[in-house]
């Protein structure tokens, strides 16, 4: 890990200075106003919500979604010794006409995808991962063109799937939609939301993430109630954490505890007068949970004045370069079962379309098995679901073979489908208009296709 400030508070103390210039009375809003593209973006008048649910430790593609033709299924188990899953175990997804008729299946802990993708609120995207140009096997070889920094580090990939850069990158492109749409709510404090700590992927060159627990809002615990016997306390404390002060950073950090504190109770006070959700969630798999506490707030939408909404939620341990089959078949439930209820919930609220959930994650990781997992890889295959969703398997699948055209060493995908890409579809549904998608997200410009087709 590298050394020096952590690059989300070296992203607030950028933002704090840019917000100080425009004085204590300044809100957040205006200064949207000086973003390019997004002073010109009309507000939309609907409601979109895109959940970004991250995989740390780099999911095993070939694991998730695998070839279920006869011979496919056979040679994809000869590379796989000791790692393959049973052709048994595995539930089909049927023939995919957009990839010529071959047969696709998931194991049988994603059963609850499959239905999703049965009933048309699922896709998969097949070999994404993060490129600078379209790039081919002998380019890749031959350093022939820019390249992702420091592939394969889990670091590194993490944050640029989140950002674009290497780990030290400070904003990323779900922020970027953020600065860009903000402008479409009531309060901007709400537009980009993560329920699992500080993440790259939210933080904007305006915008700043608001974080929550799956419990809620985080209070000051020593602002409520009594603290210290006496009833004056907290006032006092409260007084001293906001008051003004001549030092830039001091203000600014009291300006930020300020926004916190009411941007805590105002969350507070909406999740308190809403309805209760019928949409079970399992109370022992923290990613329901975070996905739970994602729902109660666009459940307040009005209340708080949203319309356009970026959430961060994650799922950690997939970084299975060993007992492989003894983990990721337990991750995988955890994930289909927190998916499945967080679908559910949507179809409760009535937002169904209007609410996306994606999976990113490190990387993939190779075909070849280690004897008892898979390492780091590039590629993989990822999920989309909700009601706006094409169902089917978006991109090109490979050939599940050692020594393809796509395969860069031990089965290592080279990606077919960028990030960049991906996200730029995702960007259009949102309502990032064409004329903005370079603003949030610049390597577009070396693509020619901007949408993948997986969002009506």
């Amino acid at each position: 890990m590298s050394k020096g400030m952590n690059p989300v508070r070296r992203q607030f103390l950028s933002t704090a200075g840019a917000l100080s210039v425009l004085g204590a009375g300044s809100p957040l809003a205006l200064n949207l106003a000086g973003v390019g593209a997004a002073a010109a973006l009309a507000a939309p008048a609907d409601y979109r919500a895109l959940v970004c649910v991250f995989l740390f430790g780099g999911n095993d593609q070939t694991n998730t979604v695998v070839p279920y033709d006869e011979a496919e299924y056979a040679v994809y188990r000869n590379a796989r010794p000791g790692i393959a899953r049973d052709r048994t175990d595995l539930v089909s997804l049927g023939p995919v006409a957009a990839q010529g008729g071959r047969s696709f299946a998931l194991p049988k802990e994603l059963a609850p995808l499959a239905t999703l993708y049965a009933q048309g609120a699922a896709a998969i995207v097949a070999n994404v991962g993060p490129l600078v140009v379209p790039t081919t096997k002998a380019e890749y070889r031959n350093a022939a063109v820019p390249l992702p920094p420091k592939l394969f580090s889990h670091n590194d990939q993490q944050s640029v799937w989140q950002s674009s850069d290497a780990e030290g990158g400070t904003v990323g492109w779900g922020g970027r939609f953020g600065d860009l749409l903000a402008t479409a709510n009531g309060s901007p404090t709400f537009t980009a939301v993560s329920v699992s700590g500080a993440a790259v992927f939210l933080a904007g060159q305006q915008i700043l993430q608001y974080q929550v627990g799956s419990g809620g809002p985080v209070a000051i615990s020593a602002l409520t109630g009594n603290p210290f016997g006496s009833p004056r306390a907290a006032a006092t404390l409260r007084q001293l954490l906001t008051a003004t002060y001549p030092h830039l950073f001091d203000n600014e950090y009291a300006r930020v505890t300020a926004r916190s504190i009411d941007a805590a109770a105002a969350l507070s006070e909406a999740l308190a007068g809403a309805p209760a959700l019928t949409t079970p969630f399992p109370d022992d798999n923290p990613l329901a949970q975070q996905l739970r506490m994602v729902a109660r707030i666009i459940s307040v939408r009005g209340a708080l004045g949203a319309r356009r909404q970026v959430f961060f939620v994650s799922q950690g341990g997939y970084d299975t370069h060993d007992n492989q089959l003894g983990t990721q078949p337990g991750l995988h439930a955890g994930l289909a079962a927190a998916i499945d209820s967080f679908y559910r919930a949507t179809v409760e609220l009535g937002v169904a379309g209007s609410v996306t959930t994606f999976t990113a994650s490190d990387f993939g990781r190779t075909l070849s098995s280690n004897g008892d997992g898979s390492d780091h890889g590039w590629g993989a295959h990822h999920f989309v679901v909700g009601g706006a969703v094409r169902s089917g398997i978006h991109g090109r699948f490979p050939v599940v073979a050692l020594n393809t055209a796509e395969d860069v060493g031990s089965g290592r995908l080279l990606p077919t489908t960028a990030v960049v890409q991906y996200a730029s579809t995702l960007a259009r549904w949102f309502g990032v208009p064409d004329a903005s998608l370079t603003d949030a997200l610049p390597d577009i410009v070396n693509f020619g296709t901007r949408d993948l087709g997986f969002l009506s």
